[in-house]
């Protein structure tokens, strides 16, 4: 493992996903998932997301586009968040709910509305902003 890598991921990973969601995703790891934890961390999120040649704002993008293309609807909704923490706007997030809607098919945009419109419920009755 390489520690500068890892230390860069989980720094940009709690960045983006939020220090709760992944302390628990760590603490939860068993003995089995334990090195995936630190290989996601340390070349998802330390390699990739650490590049700063792409701000983490449009990584945030680009993810909730292409994790909608897969269908991956668990991650969407986590990588949703993520953008909205990354300083993406709701404006923004509906054109690109638009735009993945042309281009992967109407029913992973129906999906895509549904938890978008949980979320921003969500959001709106802790009062966060977005």
């Amino acid at each position: 493992m390489d520690k500068q890598l890892f230390d860069r991921g989980l720094e940009r990973r709690k960045a983006t996903l939020g220090p709760e969601y992944v302390e628990n995703s760590l603490s939860r790891s068993t003995e089995f998932s334990q090195g995936f934890q630190t290989f996601i961390t340390e070349f998802c999120w330390g390699a990739a997301w650490g590049d700063d040649r792409i701000e983490a704002r449009t990584r945030s993008m680009l993810n909730i586009v292409m994790i909608a293309a897969l269908n991956r609807m668990h991650e969407w909704e986590l990588h949703f968040r993520g953008a909205i923490r990354n300083g993406v706007t709701r404006d923004e997030l509906d054109a690109l709910i638009t735009h993945l809607t042309v281009y992967c098919g109407v029913p992973v945009g129906v999906e895509c509305h549904r938890i978008a419109n949980r979320v921003f419920a969500e959001l709106d009755a802790e009062g966060a902003a977005s």
